[in-house]
C-alpha cells in the first residue's frame, strides 16, 4: 500500500525501485520522507534507492511494516507531511 496524508492505493506486487515510488515523489510538496515497511522482517532499503529519493530531497526510514504502520500514526498525529510505502506480511 502507498500512502499519504491525502489518499491510499493500492501497491501490488512492490519493487523497491525509484520507479516504484514515482507517485510519492509527484506529490507537491514532496514527503520529507517516506516510511518504508519491509513486510514481516526488517530489511534495508536498497542503496540506489535511498540515492534516488534523497536527490529529490525525500529521505527514507526502513522497518518492518507494523514499526512503520505505528510510526505512520505518531508522526501524522504530529501534522509530519510524510508518506509511507508498505509491503504486506
Amino acid at each position: 500500500m502507498l500512502l499519504t496524508p491525502e489518499w491510499a492505493a493500492d501497491w501490488p506486487a512492490p519493487a523497491a525501485t525509484p520507479a516504484a515510488f514515482a507517485p510519492l515523489l509527484a506529490l507537491d510538496p514532496v514527503p520529507e520522507f517516506v516510511l518504508l515497511g519491509t513486510g514481516a522482517a526488517m530489511a534495508f532499503a536498497d542503496r540506489a534507492l535511498v540515492e534516488a529519493l534523497e536527490a529529490q530531497g525525500v529521505g527514507i526510514e526502513a522497518m518492518d511494516s507494523r514499526a512503520a504502520a505505528r510510526a505512520w500514526g505518531v508522526l501524522r498525529g504530529e501534522g509530519r507531511w510524510i508518506a509511507a510505502a508498505l509491503m504486506p506480511l
